[in-house]
């Protein structure tokens, strides 16, 4: 279901990652999509424009900009069971810095790298350190198998590779 998995959890010196006591702390990858207004562009959901963001790849740390906002993906790859939802917050050592990590639920047999939206609430810059945890993700297992599942309805974001864009369904 992750790949690659991290049976316990790693803390020492990083923000920590891997199975936690009733879930699994993901870590966001080396790239990131930070938005920008250099081209004075409007985020449009159904209209999305790539000249919206810079592109930055780096094994250290990337920077988001005060009150800006920034894409990356996980390092973990999942393939979640027709039986189980999840639910996925941001990690508390970065909400402490207010710095939001929002994700989606990852619905029955979605799969794929997750799309992270990582925002930046403060006035000040703001580090987020690559391939450390970013979030942690809870697994809810239902005692019925869902009747139409995310691979079933041909979900617009089923087995993404790298940071995917809004887009709205063909």
């Amino acid at each position: 279901m992750i790949d690659p998995f991290i049976e316990g959890q790693v803390s020492n010196g990083v923000i920590s990652y891997g199975v936690s006591s009733y879930g699994y702390d993901i870590r966001v990858g080396n790239e990131f999509k930070i938005f920008t207004n250099t081209y004075g562009a409007v985020v449009d959901p159904k209209s999305f424009d790539p000249k919206s963001f810079v592109d930055i790849k780096t094994d250290t740390f990337c920077t988001i900009p005060p009150n800006s906002f920034a894409l990356a993906r996980t390092v973990e790859y999942f393939k979640i069971p027709r039986n189980v939802i999840t639910i996925c917050l941001g990690k508390s050592t970065y909400a402490r810095c207010g710095i939001i990590c929002n994700v989606t639920p990852f619905e029955p047999e979605w799969e794929g790298f997750v799309t992270l939206e990582i925002s930046n609430t403060t006035p000040l810059p703001a580090r987020i350190y690559a391939n450390e945890g970013i979030a942690q993700v809870l697994f809810l297992e239902s005692d019925e198998i869902c009747e139409t599942s995310y691979a079933d309805k041909k979900g617009k974001y089923q087995k993404q590779r790298e940071i995917t864009l809004p887009r709205l369904a063909k």
